[in-house]
């Protein structure tokens, strides 16, 4: 039931957030009212004797409620006591977060989703909204991240050292701005608050089914997770208390992954080519051999089906014409696998006095994951007259279904690793100035820093063997003639190798906030706060010779050592058995002879593979170079630098008070955001030359590297209201509106600019040379706002149980077109403002609108369930920036129309229909179980390579299962397992129905054993 507390009774609160706790409150209270309070959020402690303690406890019958059940009340109990809109979980001990990853845990709550990469949970979607849309915060701090985007990849952080996660659907005024979806917000532990000694450890091993399959030279079939957490606290006679937590993990893992994949449509490689009988010139029924999208006359090439408009009849220049989708390749890809992280977490926190309170905490992560990759690729675009296209067939969208055609085939590999390294400091200082006011200050510091490596071969057949194809239920599977693709010296042509450093990227934030709670002697507010915030974001991806990096390529040279004696002397046994048999109709590889019959040797599942550094070693060799990964270089035409700049200002009043004998809190407020953006790029540096004679002007190249900067700035007001009505002692009723922001991406506010000139005139100066501007990036991007409408009716018959129905509608004002603006730049001295089409934010007007339910009921005899579901629709489109409908519009605001899209535009990224996590657990005594069961539909992932272009990521429904047994009070043994039964990924690119990838993962199991004293 809902008490009001009186001014001089209630607790410090930190109101509205995930935490509702006492801040100065002594030790012995801490640690008593953790033992007996159900869940910590619902604590409304009273400030005790210090000697009534003892005979308190003597009177109380302790009831200690643990595992499954406990993790579920204490979901029940963030969301009833949160003035917004709010899921959460908490570990009521250290280690017991109830998911192997943080975003495994995430995807427990309702309406949160995750993209799977590597068999796991990574990114989070939030109610059918992409992961750029939400915002992450770590202690109340913004995190960053590696991507070039604003997500968090949440395999960074071990789920074990982690104390509380929660995603706020609802914001008020106090929160960081940058999340229209959400804010996720997660907390490690505060030692004075956890209030008891702590020393843990625990081991887990991990076995993947799939990994056993695999001769891996990265990883064995066991990996294993440690960790050690050690969490005091000391009181001293004066009065003043210190806590100390530490905890350290390290994982070293495998990731199995097997994969069908098609070329994606990221670049040139994934075309519409014609698949029209009448047409000899171009497409699949061209009378020479030749790639589809180019034509026989050479009148063109690189085109396929022309979407671009006609000006006689405004419709596509190949209207109603037929296409089918096909890549430049498609291939299977073995992987051999690794995973090792290493993460350290620590915290301080020291209480001089009652008045103060003071927390320092840091987080550390280090993790490098490695492929050894082999890929059989089968090249495609080539048509072979009178066979290829007559024998197509393809569904209702272009997909292919059965491809016939003579191509090379290549054996080919990649050795990749990415070493990501994060570092998180924060200071946070409360001041307990009186009774009535509350002064706190915030420091916070987060980097992340990553770099990638590889290593890309290649060795392909000289000729062109006859290669057939038929789409299975789940992926492709070939015929070859007269090849065997298990033979190594039937790939000596053109070997090569390419060794890649890029993706180096810096991703820092510093951030400090002064906040100011006033305590007010109201029967209707109870506090009021204000506070104001700065920090400052940079972002820079380092360029080099081959754009968003360094590339050094050798071909072999055989004169110096012959192909074969490179691949056979590298050659190695196929790593993998059983490869992709989970989503095979058989056999993914038969060859047969002239005659039909199959050859035993070349079928089956496998085929000729070799070390992938002693390839592209005896290739450097054979040049006389040097093995080594470049140098990526700063000053550079494809380095990104951004600097983003935000103050903020916010103030809020809370209420809390009765009206028509109904209890009624919550709070509204206003945060006025300003952001300022700064963004350096290089181009080639030139000199100004002016003919002696002619006068005619002209730019000259001078060897040099020039720098050059733009930027942008806007401000934003972001009012909130939350309102939450106590309508008996069990049915609450809740209700928030606010306006949220999405910022662009740091890595599409880049400034990389050339000019376009014209002496076509005879130039007499710089204004006449010039006429236009070419480049990429945008850091005038204005962010995606949003207003946001919350309403819900919460039940709560035991604290076990659940039911919740909310409705909820936002309407968003922003989306991304391509836009000529003019520009200001300085040339020899001469300001010239030139025309340049980029992508802007527009005031274009979308909605999204859906419910979601949440269910939950414990039985006498230990089974219980949990259930949640969200539903959403949108009228939010995106159009592919190839084959869609694409506009531009010019310095008058005159919009015009490119192209005509042959292809449905998206919705949001990352936005799924339905949405479904449910749960059955049993737990009787010591034993704990569970059954987990998550579905997500299909929804629209963009690459971090090109976010223009469309992939879908089919629907998909994977189960989980988590069982421990508690064999004393120090020890207790743990399983769990996810994707039990495995749930392959499939991708779909540029329309549903086109298969583009498929990944099949496998289930992953650890079991474990864990101290506790």
């Amino acid at each position: 039931m809902s008490t009001k507390l009186s001014k001089k009774t209630q607790p410090i609160l930190k109101i509205g957030k995930f935490k509702l706790s006492p801040i100065a409150k002594w030790l012995k209270l801490a640690a008593f009212t953790s033992v007996t309070s159900s869940f910590a959020f619902s604590a409304t402690a009273q400030e005790a004797e210090t000697e009534n303690l003892d005979k308190a406890k003597d009177d109380i019958e302790v009831i200690a409620i643990v595992g499954t059940r406990r993790t579920i009340q204490d979901q029940i109990a963030i969301k009833r006591e949160s003035t917004t809109v709010v899921d959460g979980l908490s570990a009521s001990d250290i280690g017991d977060l109830p998911a192997l990853s943080i975003a495994e845990a995430l995807e427990s709550l309702t309406g949160a989703s995750s993209h799977r990469e590597n068999g796991g949970a990574t990114e989070i979607s939030i109610r059918g909204l992409g992961p750029f849309l939400s915002a992450t915060n770590i202690n109340g701090r913004e995190a960053t991240n590696g991507s070039g985007d604003r997500s968090v990849n949440f395999s960074q952080f071990p789920s074990e050292l982690m104390q509380k996660v929660a995603i706020y659907k609802t914001q008020d005024a106090s929160m960081i701005e940058g999340g229209v979806a959400g804010l996720i917000s997660l907390e490690t532990l505060k030692p004075l608050e956890f209030g008891k000694q702590r020393f843990q450890a625990e081991v887990k091993a991990n076995y993947n089914p799939d990994q056993a399959n695999v001769d891996s030279s990265l990883q064995d079939d066991l990996g294993y997770r440690g960790t050690l957490s050690y969490v005091d606290q000391f009181e001293f006679d004066n009065g003043q208390a210190f806590g100390l937590s530490v905890g350290f993990q390290r994982q070293d893992i495998s990731q199995p992954e097997a994969e069908y994949r098609s070329s994606s449509p990221t670049g040139s490689s994934l075309w519409a080519c014609l698949n029209d009988p009448t047409d000899t010139n171009t497409g699949f029924f061209r009378s020479s051999a030749g790639d589809c999208e180019d034509s026989v006359d050479g009148s063109f090439s690189n085109q396929g089906y022309n979407n671009d408009i006609d000006p006689e009849t405004g419709l596509a220049v190949d209207e109603g014409r037929e296409y089918a989708w096909t890549g430049s390749s498609r291939s299977f890809r073995q992987n051999e696998t690794s995973d090792k992280r290493d993460a350290l977490f620590f915290a301080l926190q020291y209480q001089p006095s009652e008045k103060w309170d003071i927390n320092f905490d840091a987080q550390f992560s280090d993790r490098t994951q490695a492929e050894a990759r082999h890929d059989l690729i089968f090249l495609q675009k080539r048509v072979t007259p009178g066979v290829t296209g007559q024998n197509l067939i393809t569904n209702d969208v272009g997909g292919i279904l059965h491809w016939e055609g003579e191509e090379r085939i290549e054996s080919a590999g990649e050795q990749f690793s990415r070493e990501e390294n994060y570092r998180g400091y924060g200071l946070n200082v409360e001041h307990f100035y009186s009774d009535d006011l509350k002064i706190s200050v915030d420091l916070g510091y987060s980097k992340t820093s990553r770099e990638e490596l590889q290593i890309t071969n290649r060795g392909r057949t000289s000729s062109r063997p006859f290669i057939s194809w038929d789409l299975g239920e789940h992926i492709p599977h070939f015929t070859v003639t007269d090849f065997d693709v298990t033979d190594i010296s039937n790939f000596t042509d053109s070997l090569r190798t390419r060794l890649d450093r890029e993706n180096v990227r810096d991703n820092e934030i510093m951030g400090a906030r002064v906040d100011v709670q006033y305590y007010l002697d109201s029967d209707v507010f109870r506090s009021v706060q204000a506070g104001v915030r700065v920090s400052e974001l940079t972002f820079v991806q380092f360029g080099g010779t081959n754009g968003n990096g360094s590339r050094t390529t050798y071909n072999l040279d055989e004169s110096a050592t012959s192909a074969i004696d490179v691949l056979e002397g590298c050659q190695i046994a196929f790593p993998e058995s059983d490869f992709l048999s989970s989503v095979s109709d058989g056999n993914i590889i038969t060859h047969v002879d002239s005659s039909g019959n199959v050859v035993e040797s070349g079928t089956g599942n496998s085929w000729a593979t070799y070390d992938n550094e002693c390839f592209s070693q005896a290739l450097a060799a054979s040049q006389g170079g040097e093995f080594a990964y470049p140098e990526v270089i700063y000053e550079n035409a494809g380095t990104i630098d951004v600097t983003e700049q935000t103050t903020s200002a916010y103030a809020m009043l809370n209420y809390d008070t009765e009206m028509f004998d109904k209890f009624v809190r919550g709070n509204f407020g206003v945060r006025v955001v300003n952001t300022d953006v700064n963004s350096i790029g290089f181009r080639e540096g030139f000199d100004v030359v002016t003919d002696p004679v002619t006068g005619v002007v002209s730019l000259v190249p001078n060897g040099t590297i020039e720098q050059i900067e733009s930027g942008g700035d806007y401000t934003e007001v972001l009012p909130s209201f939350n309102l939450v009505v106590d309508y008996d002692d069990n049915i609450l009723l809740r209700a928030g509106i606010y306006r949220g922001m999405s910022r662009a991406d740091p890595s599409d506010m880049g400034y990389s600019r050339t000019f376009v000139t014209d002496d076509s005139d005879d130039p007499q100066s710089v204004e006449d040379l010039l006429v236009g501007a070419n480049g990429s990036g945008n850091p005038e991007l204005k962010p995606l706002m949003s207003w946001n409408y919350d309403l819900a009716a919460e039940w709560y018959p035991s604290d076990d149980a659940i039911v919740a129905l909310g409705v909820y509608y936002k309407q968003f004002n922003g989306g991304f077109q391509q836009q000529t603006q003019l520009e200001t730049f300085t040339v020899d001295g001469v300001e010239v403002v030139l025309p340049i089409t980029n992508s802007v934010t527009t005031e274009e007007k979308s909605d999204l609108y859906g419910f979601e339910a949440t269910f939950s009921y414990r039985w006498d005899l230990g089974i219980g369930v949990k259930f949640g579901y969200n539903y959403a629709d949108t009228t939010y489109e995106f159009e592919d920036s190839n084959y869609g409908n694409t506009f531009t519009t010019d310095l008058d605001g005159v919009t015009t129309q490119l192209t005509a899209g042959i292809v449905p535009p998206a919705s949001v990224p990352g936005f799924s229909e339905h949405v479904f996590n449910g749960q059955v657990y049993y737990q009787i005594g010591d034993f704990d179980t569970a059954l987990i069961y998550k579905y997500r539909s299909e929804y629209f992932q963009p690459y971090t390579s090109n976010g223009t272009r469309l992939r879908y990521v089919d629907e998909a429904g994977t189960w989980e299962a988590r069982a421990a047994y508690k064999i004393n009070k120090h020890v207790r043994v743990k399983f769990s397992a996810i994707n039990l039964f495995s749930e392959p990924r499939s991708d779909d690119f540029y329309v549903k129905g086109n298969l583009g990838q498929v990944s099949d993962y496998g289930p992953r199991l650890f079991a474990g054993v864990s101290f506790k004293y």
